[in-house]
């Protein structure tokens, strides 16, 4: 199969780091679109591509195949529909939209253009979270009891206008990382009955959040915060466990404890897979991701909405 040639729309931190891991593929980045044009120009000499004034432009590149997104929340919308109103396929990076009514939108147009759109979720282009799934599913731990998920990471550390920690740009907790544990339950359990959240707010933002998702009989417990460091996973069930130590960042194992002993799968979640599988699907024809169906992302978005209605956390941008 020939490289696929993408178009980067933003050019930050997460755009090097899937540059970096999609080079050593089959990929290769042709041309790339900053509102900075000279931090664009670098980005272009350090990896191979063309760099463009306009976003229009970027995307228009001659032979491009795809474009990648990777701007801050509030801008993924715009960005999104320019390149599927080119019908060109795009993998946007998470959250899709601020809002279900974005997700919705964003939707449609990929439907009235007939081009491939997905949210950028490593998660579940992972054998890891796919193996996890098909484990509960196929009852090696029984009936689900419980399950518990933490995703915490200093971002209050980082500087006061990092797009993390500013209400302009959709900054908090739940849009940037409580946004997995949601997604992680909802792809094993799917949609709950019953959402609760308690979260908690400064400046502007969500710094933490405790979200309950219930099924019928079954409580998912979700935790996470922009403050301190914790990632892992337990879902216990009748017959046994499964534990992730890490089940998002460099997630490569997970561990089942069951009543025929211990096995331990083992595997890379990265954003070369994550790509290589979107480039496979685009070049097949399909028109959105079996690993990360749309429906999903709407739904998930759904599920967003409410704990931020819950928590009464309103953007600047939304008054």
């Amino acid at each position: 199969m020939s490289k696929t040639k993408w178009v980067y729309i933003g050019c930050g931190s997460i755009a090097s780091k899937t540059a970096d891991s999609i080079l050593k593929g089959e990929h290769e980045i042709v041309a790339v679109y900053s509102r900075n044009f000279e931090k664009a120009q670098k980005f272009a000499r350090e990896y191979g591509a063309t760099a463009y004034k306009t976003s229009k432009d970027a995307i228009e590149h001659s032979g491009a195949d795809a474009v990648y997104i990777a701007t801050p929340h509030t801008s993924h919308k715009a960005y999104t529909m320019e390149a599927l109103n080119s019908k060109i396929p795009v993998l946007c990076e998470k959250p899709m939209g601020i809002t279900q009514e974005d997700v919705k939108e964003l939707i449609e147009c990929a439907e009235r253009n007939n081009t491939y759109l997905a949210e950028a979720m490593w998660t579940w282009f992972s054998d890891v979270a796919i193996t996890v799934k098909n484990w509960v599913q196929s009852g090696e731990i029984g009936e689900v009891l419980s399950a518990s998920i933490y995703f915490q990471f200093p971002g209050l550390l980082k500087p006061k206008n990092s797009r993390v920690r500013l209400p302009e740009t959709a900054g908090g907790a739940l849009l940037d990382v409580g946004i997995y544990p949601i997604t992680y339950c909802y792809n094993l359990f799917g949609y709950p009955d019953k959402i609760e959240c308690n979260g908690e707010i400064s400046d502007g933002i969500d710094v933490s959040e405790d979200i309950i998702l219930t099924y019928g009989n079954l409580k998912c417990d979700l935790h996470s915060s922009l403050k301190g460091l914790r990632e892992d996973c337990t879902i216990v069930g009748t017959k046994g466990t499964i534990k992730l130590p890490t089940f998002f960042h460099m997630s490569n194992k997970a561990i089942l404890q069951n009543e025929n002993g211990k096995k331990v799968f083992k595997s890379t979640t990265d954003y070369l897979t994550e790509f290589t599988r979107a480039a496979e699907e685009m070049k097949s024809g399909l028109k959105e991701s079996k690993y990360v169906p749309l429906s999903a992302t709407l739904d998930c978005m759904k599920i967003m909405d409410e704990c931020r209605w819950q928590m009464k956390l309103i953007y600047p941008f939304e008054k």
